[in-house]
């Protein structure tokens, strides 16, 4: 089937690389929050409970990776974690953890452009931040509307510059540390060793409390299975994807978090300055501020492009199963433009938020996200024990699966168990107990609506039978001009 009968059917385009569906889980994870909330999270929990909290959460979503790319290398659809939810959980709980995903996506994108606008003021204070935020708006609309390999290739080359920001930071922090750069001689473990109050100078409850910002900064883990709906060669690139993905973010996250908090105080630690701009500028690089400015810059416009992306598939793949208008799975030359249309307005109605300014708004809006992202976490935890349950009892044997999460059932047995603990844990914590008592009780309405809707007939169970069926119209063999031993070479870059 041609891209011109896909787009006439509602299709979507299968124009993805194995290199694409890398650098967007990793694109979409490396952001603000690792530029600028690592400050938080050292001040929060202290130089040892950063790490720990960091670690929880590493562990916590290599099985949620595991569990997701199993699911999505057997049914490779852009509904990803909503559409398994629906089929192996109810449909009810799967209409919560989809728009439950797409509002938290939606409500980023409007964050990152506002903070792409506010960096732009650093060289051009005089220009309105309305303009650059329309502009940042226009240019990320225009991208996701011209085709997902398009989006694809500009986001390879957005986390590319992420990527060697970290790569360069984690080798100067390390430098810091020997006393190779800077002024301040061999600083080594000195911040661990003679931290005030210890390791741990707010208690173990506050590791929990870091662990939900820690779950924003690695909010995008995720995208490589939303994505998988739009992949060429799902069984060859998912499972390449998801192996490579993993590593390289602990590899970055908690490296960077190890160097952030062995550099800096954990008392100076904020989100007004971020901890990359401290560390290069102790270490005597020129222009410190302005460089990380440039690559702040990138990532904000970087997650903005991963955020609509994900959430416009989302509705697209609801409105495909009845859980939100039809009108939203239209699509034009394979993209979703309505989809694209309704996602991008919220993003512009979260622009607002800019008129609340400051820090805490910003944390506010960190750890409402964190919490929205354990729900889909939870979601992908329940989908994947209920999948091989279903599996079995229809006969399939485990040998069948072409990728096999590791540890079953422990896997997602511990991923659901440690979100619910991370999830209960925020209403007891001052800084995040607003976020809970909203967004637990807005998941269960949502999930309850779902449930009457389900009562109704409204809502049914996906059929399996179909969604494989349409996944495999638009497979590797009909994608024209593809040359393997191009994508390999590639590949090689990563």
């Amino acid at each position: 089937m041609n891209e011109k009968n896909q787009a006439q059917e509602g299709q979507l385009n299968r124009t993805l690389k194995s290199r694409h569906l890398t650098m967007i889980a990793i694109g979409g994870s490396i952001g603000t929050g690792l530029f600028l909330a690592t400050g938080y999270t050292v001040n929060r929990g202290g130089p040892g409970g950063t790490i720990l909290a960091y670690l929880i959460i590493a562990v916590m979503v290599y099985f949620l990776i595991m569990s997701l790319g199993e699911m999505a290398t057997w049914l490779p659809v852009s509904g990803s974690f909503q559409t398994y939810s629906s089929k192996f959980v109810s449909p009810a709980f799967g209409f919560a953890v989809g728009w439950n995903y797409w509002f938290n996506w939606a409500v980023v994108i409007g964050i990152e452009i506002v903070a792409a606008s506010i960096v732009m003021k650093f060289w051009f204070p005089n220009v309105s931040a309305f303009v650059w935020s329309g502009l940042f708006c226009l240019i990320i609309f225009s991208i996701n509307v011209m085709s997902a390999k398009a989006y694809g290739e500009i986001e390879y080359w957005f986390a590319g510059i992420k990527v060697i920001t970290v790569i360069a930071f984690l080798i100067v922090g390390v430098g810091m540390m020997l006393g190779l750069a800077g002024n301040e001689g061999a600083i080594g473990f000195t911040n661990f060793i003679h931290s005030e109050g210890g390791l741990f100078p707010h208690g173990m409850m506050a590791v929990l409390s870091a662990s939900i910002t820690a779950a924003f900064c690695f909010l995008g883990t995720e995208l490589v299975g939303i994505a998988a709906g739009e992949g060429e060669n799902p069984e060859k690139t998912i499972p390449k994807a998801i192996k490579t993905v993993f590593i390289r973010i602990v590899i970055f996250y908690i490296g960077a978090t190890f160097i952030v908090a062995a550099l800096i105080p954990w008392q100076q630690g904020s989100v007004d300055v971020s901890p990359f701009t401290i560390v290069f500028d102790k270490a005597g690089i020129p222009y410190a501020a302005s460089i990380m400015n440039f690559v702040v810059l990138t990532s904000t416009l970087s997650c903005a492009n991963s955020g609509l992306y994900a959430s416009s598939r989302m509705v697209y793949a609801m409105a495909k199963e009845g859980k939100a208008p039809k009108i939203f799975a239209k699509t034009s030359r394979g993209v979703p433009v309505y989809a694209l249309l309704l996602t991008g307005c919220m993003g512009l109605l979260s622009l607002l938020s800019k008129f609340m300014g400051a820090s805490q708004v910003y944390l506010l809006l960190v750890s409402a996200s964190g919490l929205a992202t354990l729900f889909s976490w939870l979601g992908i935890a329940v989908s994947h024990y209920k999948f091989r349950q279903w599996f079995l009892a229809e006969g399939h044997s485990i040998s069948e699966l072409k990728f096999k999460a590791a540890l079953y059932p422990f896997g997602p047995f511990f991923a659901a168990g440690l979100c619910i603990l991370i999830i209960i844990s925020q209403f007891f914590d001052s800084t995040t107990r607003l976020t809970a008592w909203t967004g637990v009780p807005l998941f269960m309405i949502v999930w309850l609506y779902g449930k009457y809707k389900q009562s109704k007939g409204e809502l049914t169970v996906p059929n399996i039978e179909e969604l494989r069926l349409q996944s495999k119209d638009v497979e590797n063999d009909d994608i024209k001009d593809y040359d393997i031993k191009n994508d390999d070479i590639e590949e090689a870059v990563i």
